[in-house]
């Protein structure tokens, strides 16, 4: 299909999106007056917005280095958001040249940045799949993961600060869904994944809500109980469940320059046996 023959796709830059908001609290260009106007309504509640959001993006990174030096060779990463260097295919990569790598998101604005994620190595392999993670079964049906990823072999799958965007409509729907793509990995495949909670800036927390309803996104943060259900089943590596900045630091003084308030969201990493 030639580019003129392809459908438009509404990108619907008059609406604020989770992914473009995320990308504004990083320091990215990809926003748009709707998502900066959000974004500034959370920093006017929670002025941590922006370190919680940079903080999250390393823990990002520290997985994934350990995750490739720990020989993983494949990475599934859903909800991937705009890309901000480096991605997760350069931190894998770097490492291992041969890693292969699967970008997912629901964000057209995304696909239409794609190409930068898909710059991979020789010896590896990027590729990219528009879905969203509330159908998973579209995301590991699709050719561009089967062509890429071989499902027998152990697979990081990723899942940074997604989950709060998957409300459970009283039915556990969020614990359903990571279940079922825990279920599809091989023993070996890990998962890596971090998540907003309540536990320390329950008020603030509650604004953020608030403001992303009426932005026409629902959230749902979770506690720290109801965060490790994610990872039943799973080993939980060292140090087990801890604030994003504290887990693995490159420094031990990047555990404490920011308080749990500020940092306002969980990580951890386990391994299915």
């Amino acid at each position: 299909m030639s580019d003129h023959e392809r459908p438009a796709v509404d990108l619907q830059l008059d609406r604020a999106h989770s992914s473009r908001i995320y990308d504004y609290f990083l320091g990215g260009k990809t926003n748009f007056l709707a998502d900066r106007m959000a974004a500034g309504s959370v920093l006017g509640v929670f002025p941590a917005a922006l370190v919680a959001a940079r903080i999250n993006r390393e823990f990002m990174h520290r997985a994934t280095r350990l995750l490739a030096e720990s020989g993983i060779r494949q990475f599934l990463d859903i909800g991937t958001g705009i890309p901000t260097p480096p991605n997760l295919h350069d931190v894998a990569q770097r490492v291992a040249p041969d890693a292969r790598v699967i970008y997912t998101d629901n964000d057209p604005i995304v696909l239409a940045h794609a190409a930068a994620l898909l710059l991979s190595t020789p010896e590896g392999r990027t590729a990219y799949v528009q879905a969203d993670v509330t159908e998973p079964t579209g995301i590991l049906t699709a050719p561009q993961l089967l062509e890429a990823l071989d499902l027998e072999q152990p697979v990081a799958l990723s899942l940074n600060a997604l989950m709060h965007f998957v409300t459970d409509e009283g039915r556990g729907r969020a614990h359903a869904i990571v279940d079922y793509l825990k279920d599809a990995l091989p023993s070996g495949s890990v998962l890596a994944m971090t998540h907003a909670t309540t536990d320390f800036a329950p008020e603030a927390m509650g604004k953020i809500v608030k403001i992303y309803r009426d932005a026409g996104t629902e959230l749902q943060f979770r506690s720290r109980a109801e965060f490790a259900r994610f990872f039943d089943g799973w080993e939980l590596l060292e140090p087990g469940i801890a604030l994003s900045h504290q887990w693995r630091p490159d420094r031990p003084e990047d555990a404490t320059h920011v308080t749990d308030a500020e940092a306002a969201c969980y990580a951890a990493v386990a391994r299915k046996p």
